[in-house]
């Protein structure tokens, strides 16, 4: 069953499965004094390597299925099992060590300014620098956004203007809708892009022939079992990871985006890597399915989740942003509308979200 190629893949099973049993054994002992720079790093990054190694062959292994079972079920498993990650590492965080009730909105906004902004540029930019012109399938492109617009304002900026509950939070009347509203619509947009308009999601002009993965002609038991096992270290050390975290943005005064900024990296890199890939192989259409459905899925479904896991334990969630990077969303739904208005993308599109892109880690880091 295990081929020597199969067996070189899957090595992260080795070590992530000893990473998770040395700190559940030891990682009371080992936190419990971070006040070493050089200690504080090395539990960081040790973590945080583990974590992206079993993200990206969860990703890995979502995309094998989704290849195999076709659609609409294949994406779903696939958005599910990144979104479960970006779940479980906000809840971990969130309830780890003093409460931040604003985390899961500062992670979600960092979400759509990495993608938005810092991904899209990159992917604009490095295609246009190999290709000049990329096209894409314009329809598809603007029903992502048709659904990201209405969901991105009501879930970060209408909060700020609410006045049943204090401070830029929802009632949980409010927040019932929100849950309701945003499984709803997320509900018909994946009708509309794996039943009723699929060719809207397909690139312009003649399909290629599909490149299979190669050497890889596992089942599908296979595959959905080795992507729980990726999955389950790191459900278990989302709430080790959380430790560090808290200690470096209350203990040593770090910005407190800087956390939401931080697992939105690490979720989001498998996904990114592959964005570019397609971008550079001039598969623009397949890295803005990629990028533009990450948004999506992650307003859509992580903001439920995180507002069930308020409701049901009492505790606050905080979703308005501040003015500052109400702008800066606004900017930025309001550019992509612009970059997305026509079939083709080049250089300069790219470059402007780059700019947005780094003026929001500027103001992480600088307010």
């Amino acid at each position: 069953m295990f081929s020597p190629s199969t067996l070189r893949k899957e090595w992260p099973l080795l070590a992530s499965p000893a990473t998770t049993a040395l700190f559940y054994s030891f990682g009371e002992r080992w936190f419990a004094d971070l006040s070493e720079g050089f200690w504080f790093a090395f539990l960081l990054a040790w973590l945080f390597a583990v974590i992206l190694l079993s993200a990206f062959a969860v990703v890995r292994h979502a995309e094998r299925l989704a290849g195999t079972l076709g659609e609409p079920l294949g994406t779903l498993i696939l958005t599910l099992a990144v979104t479960g990650i970006e779940v479980m590492m906000i809840a971990a965080v969130m309830y780890t060590g003093r409460e931040n009730p604003a985390f899961a909105r500062d992670a979600m906004f960092a979400v759509v300014m990495i993608v938005m902004n810092g991904m899209v540029g990159l992917a604009l930019v490095l295609g246009g620098l190999r290709h000049l012109e990329q096209s894409y399938n314009l329809q598809g492109a603007n029903a992502f956004l048709a659904v990201i617009v209405p969901l991105a304002v009501l879930c970060l900026v209408l909060p700020n203007f609410t006045v049943s509950s204090p401070g830029p939070t929802y009632s949980p009347l409010q927040s019932a809708f929100v849950i309701i509203m945003s499984l709803a619509l997320y509900g018909v947009f994946l009708a509309i892009q794996n039943l009723r308009h699929r060719d809207y999601f397909i690139a312009p002009g003649p399909a290629g022939p599909a490149e299979p993965h190669a050497g890889d002609f596992h089942s599908v038991p296979f595959h959905g079992a080795l992507l729980v096992a990726h999955l389950l270290p790191v459900v278990l050390l989302a709430k080790q990871l959380a430790v560090p975290i808290n200690y470096g943005i209350h203990e040593l005064q770090a910005p407190a985006a800087l956390g939401g900024l931080l697992v939105s990296v690490l979720v989001l890199c498998p996904e990114s890597v592959g964005a570019i890939r397609a971008a550079l192989a001039n598969e623009l259409q397949r890295s803005v399915n990629i990028l533009l459905g990450s948004v999506l899925a992650t307003i859509s479904l992580t903001i439920p989740a995180v507002l069930v896991i308020g409701l049901a334990t009492g505790r606050e969630i905080v979703l308005g942003l501040d003015a500052t990077n109400m702008i800066l969303l606004v900017l930025t739904l309001a550019v992509s509308t612009l970059t997305f208005a026509s079939a083709r993308t080049n250089v300069l599109l790219g470059a402007v979200h780059l700019l947005l892109f780094l003026a929001y880690l500027m103001l992480v880091f600088d307010r």
